[in-house]
């Protein structure tokens, strides 16, 4: 019963894909890339047979690429429709930042996830009220819970199995209990990596990876003003080249957080870009680079070419960092993030995620899938739009605030 319900959840998804993209950026920088002359590269020797090789698994690639090119900016989510962020619609969101009452990191988390509570944790709660005795109806009644909040099949699969056992090994009888103890799972589940932005020993550099419309340029905004505020050194790096205005609007997040950026005309070559920065960093001994990345998974050739040659940038010239790829995720994604995941987990050393958005949606359980199904720590979450709403993750704090009562 469960595999019917979930096959005909997928067909539904598949007619309404919520995959974020720029489409009305798709032919101009397809240009850029075409245009883009790629004997710029540092080494004339850097682009050999070996460089222009990509992972060839086509049936996965291929088939999110349809769904891509398929998406528009018009796709209403949740969240509301996704445009990508004009210079002024940065500086006006930064202008909204200014302080506020603090509601403390708990109760913003808690705010933030309030959406994805109702979808799952409210629904659980009635499906409790409603159930006397621990019964196979009721855990069909949380796996068809599960999916629709978007934990997904296996993921939800795992947890009820874990909860069957974990029921039956503390003889729990009360209902009320089993909330109790699927909470206890989820942060299971949450836990065990270390969550922890690597930035010691000195000196680090964080190379932001995901496609555009994600929040990854106000990310690492937000990540470069928290990191000047304890003290830390911070460089910029605008590697996203061939998407129009993109170091502009990285440059206001400089500008606010008082940070250098390294930059380079749009359409040259990111690597360059990369190469400069990582000069730059040594030269002023900077405790943090933040690497910016151009957005694109409808060319997969061009994206593992690109990111592929800016990691052996990193790895040649700077050998002696502390390195972190982070994936940006927009939780208004839901289970399609899962697609973009595995994707970039080809193309790139990811070591874990930021999730984007959370605050948007109800659609929070792909929290879940992300850590259970691809092994990454999810390393920040946005559950807001001000600064300091970009949160470290925490599994026990998350697991008691999607669990807590309004």
């Amino acid at each position: 019963m469960l595999k019917k319900f979930w096959n005909s959840l997928n067909k539904k998804n598949d007619s309404t894909n919520e995959e974020i993209v720029e489409k009305d950026d798709l032919k101009a920088e397809e240009e850029n890339w075409e245009n883009a002359n790629t004997d710029e590269d540092i080494n004339a020797n850097e682009m050999n047979e070996d460089d222009k090789e990509v992972i060839e698994e086509e049936s996965i690639v291929e088939s999110i690429e349809e769904n891509i090119e398929e998406a528009s900016l018009n796709d209403n989510v949740e969240a509301g429709k996704i445009e990508e962020v004009s210079l002024n619609q940065a500086e006006s969101d930064m202008d909204e930042e200014q302080p506020q009452k603090n509601l403390g990191f708990f109760a913003k988390l808690k705010e933030g996830l309030s959406k994805t509570t109702q979808n799952l944790t409210g629904k659980l709660d009635e499906l409790f009220k409603g159930h006397i005795e621990i019964d196979e109806e009721l855990y069909e009644e949380i796996e068809e819970i599960l999916i629709t909040g978007d934990v997904g099949f296996e993921t939800t699969l795992k947890i009820v199995d874990m909860l069957r056992k974990n029921v039956k090994k503390k003889s729990i009888q009360d209902v009320k209990d089993v909330r109790e103890e699927l909470k206890l799972i989820v942060e299971e589940i949450l836990s065990g990596d270390d969550s922890n932005l690597k930035l010691e020993p000195k000196p680090a550099i964080l190379v932001i990876v995901g496609v555009n419309g994600v929040g990854k340029t106000t990310s690492i905004g937000k990540i470069a003003m928290r990191l000047k505020s304890e003290g830390k050194s911070v460089l910029l790096a605008a590697g996203d080249t061939f998407r129009a205005a993109a170091a502009e609007q990285l440059e206001v997040w400089a500008d606010r957080a008082g940070v250098e950026l390294i930059k380079h005309q749009e359409g040259s070559d990111p690597s360059a870009v990369i190469f400069d920065a990582i000069s730059g960093a040594k030269a002023r001994n900077t405790d943090v680079l933040i690497c910016d990345t151009a957005g694109r998974l409808h060319n997969k050739k061009n994206l593992m070419q690109e990111l592929a040659k800016i990691f052996r940038i990193i790895d040649r010239e700077y050998p002696e960092a502390t390195k972190e790829v982070l994936l940006v995720i927009d939780a208004t994604t839901g289970q399609n993030a899962i697609n973009q995941v595995k994707i970039f987990k080809e193309a790139a050393p990811l070591t874990g995620i930021i999730l984007t958005k959370l605050d948007g949606t109800a659609k929070g359980g792909v929290v879940l899938s992300i850590k259970s199904e691809q092994q990454l720590p999810i390393k920040l979450i946005g559950v807001g739009e001000k600064i300091e709403d970009l949160q470290d993750f925490n599994a026990k704090d998350f697991a008691k605030a999607l669990f807590s009562s309004n």
